[in-house]
């Protein structure tokens, strides 16, 4: 069995508990609305108003005039992301974390120290309310997938159980957009297929899904029956560092698409030099409004982690693949991978090869330039957080 657990709206409930009068009034952690802010998180009080995550700010506070909206704070939210996994790995080392505030679990292994799946789940519920003060659902199954629309089922607070002979019983009616990777476009096909449920889908052969959504029909097929086979997998090495945003409206304007890129960019650069890495590898992405998504890559002489260096390649992506086409963009991203380790104890510019017979300039390169500006910025994000300063043309 494995376990899918979520926190129930996390930094939500973060910020009712750090400010208790907070509690049970509507509630949103996201941007203002006067600058087209989007709600990162809905507490359950907003939710019965018809708020929910990704939706514009300036339309929760259409649907609630009195909505308290709470500046999101990051590093708050990753240190009690910690605190969550801590208490987590008291139970097994088999953790495959999703984001901050859900992760699946393998309880295998552990059932002679803490009991079997359910009675590790409930004693993760407890700890984490006992001492974070913080809810959680949890879902119990024989998979992944099963077991995270399980956690999903009951919320807020909610602990479902499904035992492998109820797989299908649970699954037949549950809407078709429940399974993975049915978005508002798959569905709407589907829909005119008169496919609404699982047990809708579950009835249609691998080859007509197939002939509607390509390779992907099989694993619909597979999803459908409650087949899932992955394996629950630890955390690894990290491979690339990424940074994305969906847009409220679909962007056609090209100039917000690149402050925002560049946006993105800065805030890769302050993560891989937050980690001490540095990456060779650039890629962006791009989700036009008909879901169709591309990616573009391209690959710099040698590693780096200075904002500038990765902003010309992630502009000059941008300007190729845009150009002066006409566009309906709903999500950009901004990504960097191929990494080596950054050694940011030495002097870098004693790392950098020079010329032997040259004279040192007497004004600092470019490069250098580059490598002060990116240390003073981190600086003063380090004093007064992330959003306490950015470059000109970027937006947030």
């Amino acid at each position: 069995m494995i376990l899918h657990i979520d926190m129930d709206a996390f930094y939500a409930s973060v910020e009712e508990r750090e400010n208790p009068e907070l509690k049970g009034k509507p509630l949103i952690v996201g941007g203002q609305a006067s600058t087209r802010g989007v709600v990162a998180a809905a507490n359950y009080a907003a939710r019965k108003y018809g708020i929910h995550s990704a939706m514009p700010t300036a339309s929760a506070v259409k649907k609630c005039p009195d909505l308290l909206i709470v500046k999101p704070r990051g590093e708050l939210y990753s240190r009690i992301s910690k605190q969550i996994r801590a208490i987590f790995y008291r139970y097994t080392p088999i953790i495959e974390p999703l984001s901050l505030d859900e992760a699946f679990l393998d309880p295998h292994g552990s059932e002679r120290l803490h009991g079997d799946a359910e009675a590790i789940g409930r004693k993760i519920k407890t700890d984490l309310k006992s001492e974070l003060d913080l809810v959680a659902s949890v879902g119990v199954a024989p998979n992944k997938f099963v077991a995270k629309l399980a956690s999903d089922f009951d919320k807020p607070d909610g602990f479902v159980i499904v035992m492998l002979d109820e797989v299908q019983a649970f699954l037949d009616p549950l809407p078709v957009n429940k399974i993975w990777g049915v978005g508002k476009a798959a569905n709407v096909k589907l829909s005119r297929h008169n496919i609404r449920t699982v047990c809708d889908l579950k009835t249609k052969s691998p080859q007509f899904l197939d002939q509607l959504f390509g390779q992907y029909g099989e694993q619909l097929w597979r999803l459908a029956h409650g087949i899932d086979e992955r394996k629950v997998t630890p955390d690894r090495e990290v491979k690339s560092v990424s940074q994305e945003t969906t847009f409220a409206q679909d962007l056609t304007y090209y100039p917000s698409i690149e402050s925002t890129a560049l946006y993105l960019t800065e805030g890769v650069g302050y993560r891989l030099r937050e980690s001490e890495l540095k990456g060779k590898t650039v890629t962006i992405k791009i989700r036009y409004d008909d879901f169709k998504t591309i990616t573009r890559s391209r690959s710099l002489d040698c590693q780096t982690s200075q904002t500038n260096e990765l902003w010309k390649v992630v502009k000059t992506l941008f300007q190729e693949t845009l150009g002066n086409k006409s566009f309906a963009i709903r999500l950009i991203g901004v990504g960097i991978s191929n990494f080596s380790e950054a050694n940011f104890g030495e002097d870098e510019e004693l790392a950098t090869q020079t010329d032997l017979f040259s004279t040192p300039p007497k004004t600092p390169k470019p490069e250098a330039k580059g490598q002060l500006l990116d240390q003073l910025s981190d600086e003063i994000k380090h004093k007064f957080g992330k959003q306490s300063i950015k470059r000109g043309k970027s937006v947030c």
